[in-house]
């Protein structure tokens, strides 16, 4: 997915603060679903994240044309991996790891259901 840093995500050096590369990401994996001609709001829940580990390579800066690139890393039975990393051409600015947990809508952890199993197994 193709990002366009806009003032609004920069301070006022026109350099990108840090947790707006956690925003484009989640941009990303919504655009995945959307894509895909799905939602990321589950009929029985959703995924929410769990654990995430960033590393900050190099700065992206007002006016950069980003793209954000996600690769599923693993999945187990009521939760996957992420690897997403965001680039400005073919320089890597930021990378990450997210886990994302599926839960019912009252809250509770729940199995992926087979057909979203599917789709993110398709994401490798």
């Amino acid at each position: 997915m193709n990002i366009r840093v806009y003032y609004e995500d920069t301070d006022v050096g026109g350099v990108v603060y840090h947790s707006n590369y956690l925003n484009f990401c989640e941009r990303a994996r919504s655009q995945l679903f959307f894509d895909a001609g799905r939602s990321p709001i589950l009929e029985g829940g959703h995924f929410v994240a769990k654990h995430i580990e960033a590393d900050y390579l190099k700065s992206a800066k007002f006016g950069d044309l980003l793209e954000v690139k996600t690769a599923l890393k693993s999945i187990k039975n009521a939760s996957f991996t992420l690897l997403q990393s965001v680039y400005r051409d073919e320089e890597k600015l930021f990378v990450m790891e997210i886990q994302l947990v599926h839960l019912t809508h009252e809250g509770n952890i729940a199995l992926i259901p087979e057909e979203e199993r599917t789709f993110l197994l398709s994401l490798s």
